[in-house]
């Protein structure tokens, strides 16, 4: 049996239990979730949109099933903004995350945290290569913390949504996960950016 192990490199995924499981055959998933206290799913993905509704939706509804089942206390799932006009371009991939929010809140209503960041910048892997979407990320995050009034304006309001770091994003999903009085619900990325503060 394969572990699960990461490809990874880096010092802390040493530190960590690999499990191998497949997310759309939910039987593979209960022995990892024995005794966890809580579960961050950050699982998702692009193609066609019948592949998205599965990835983004499905394999996450069985997550959250299975967590259910074996008796996890917290579950966070990092989600995505709503971008307007912007999602009919990425349906499946929309659909499925909300399908994934509906069944967490079902499922975990005094544990269940829903993360709504926009786009998520930080270094990238591809391979050996490595893509800094900071270098984007990181300026308009800055320009965009500013000009949330156009945020609310009609159909390209969304689009002003700031990016967020992923360090802030993991940050705070760990602390969703970890901290039992972090409340259950919706955290926006204005939420991600007032706890990532809040440190």
């Amino acid at each position: 049996m394969k572990s699960g192990r990461s490809k990874l490199h880096d010092l802390w995924a040493n530190s960590v239990t690999w499990h191998q499981g497949n997310l759309l055959s939910p039987e593979s998933l209960k022995d990892a979730f024995n005794g966890v206290t809580s579960v961050i799913s950050c699982v998702g993905g692009f193609g066609s949109n019948s592949y998205m509704y599965k990835i983004n939706g499905t394999a996450n509804i069985n997550a959250i099933r299975v967590a259910a089942e074996q008796g996890v206390k917290r579950f966070v799932y990092i989600s995505a903004a709503d971008f307007g006009v912007a999602n009919y371009l990425l349906q499946g991939y929309y659909e499925g995350k909300r399908a994934a929010e509906t069944e967490l809140l079902t499922k975990f209503p005094y544990g269940g945290v829903i993360l709504r960041p926009g786009f998520i910048y930080g270094t990238r892997s591809v391979g050996s290569l490595k893509i800094p979407l900071g270098v984007i990320g990181s300026p308009l995050e800055m320009l965009f913390q500013n000009t949330r009034p156009l945020s609310q304006l009609p159909l390209v309001g969304p689009l002003f949504t700031p990016p967020v770091n992923v360090t802030s994003v993991a940050n705070v999903a760990v602390r969703a996960a970890t901290d039992p009085v972090f409340p259950p619900g919706i955290v926006d990325v204005q939420g991600i950016q007032r706890y990532t503060q809040k440190k």
